[in-house]
């Protein structure tokens, strides 16, 4: 592991482990997966691997302040002194700018932290999207089915994961396609 990588794996296990032990291994197994998309990546495998690490963070509760997990944890990302790019790609994981809109939160993420299209980020959403609460192996339908059952389906995250499921199975099958063209 590199030191960027080992630093945020590190920074996620402190803040995650004992406050939040359930999101902690979701982001374990996250972190982990995303290890084997390092070649779909090219020289952004570092970057990858630090934003899957990070990337649920915002949960923890000495960081939340919106209640937005997306843009809490890149705010604190930043304060503590991580990149703006890494910062991004936590702010706007599996969709969050869906979220954003429904929670009235749109134009500050959006102002705050630029929205990347890019292998590194459609990675970031497929580990995310393909990996259940308890860090189990999901396809997206079935992750996508999970947070339905999870949530009731007139919460505001089923509302906003209904708005997203296009751009996430997108990011999903580009994923998948560009892992067919790299052998692992």
């Amino acid at each position: 592991m590199t030191d960027l990588a080992s630093l945020a794996a590190r920074t996620a296990a402190r803040q995650l482990a004992t406050a939040l032990p359930r999101r902690w291994r979701h982001v374990q197994a996250v972190g982990s997966k995303v290890e084997s998309l390092r070649p779909v990546v090219g020289d952004d495998g570092d970057v990858l691997v630090a934003a899957a690490w990070l990337h649920d963070i915002g949960y923890t509760p000495r960081i939340v302040n919106t209640g937005f997990h997306s843009l809490d944890g890149a705010r604190w990302l930043l304060r503590e002194g991580f990149s703006l790019r890494i910062a991004s790609l936590v702010a706007h994981h599996s969709c969050a700018s869906y979220e954003a809109e429904e929670r009235g939160l749109g134009a500050i993420l959006a102002a705050e932290f630029p929205h990347e299209e890019s292998s590194t980020a459609d990675a970031l959403w497929f580990a995310d999207m393909t990996t259940g609460p308890d860090g189990q192996d999901f396809t997206v339908d079935e992750r996508l089915a999970e947070i339905r059952e999870r949530y009731g389906s007139e919460d505001l995250v089923a509302r906003f994961w209904r708005k997203a499921e296009p751009a996430l199975i997108g990011a999903a099958r580009r994923t998948m396609m560009r892992m067919a063209s790299h052998p692992m």
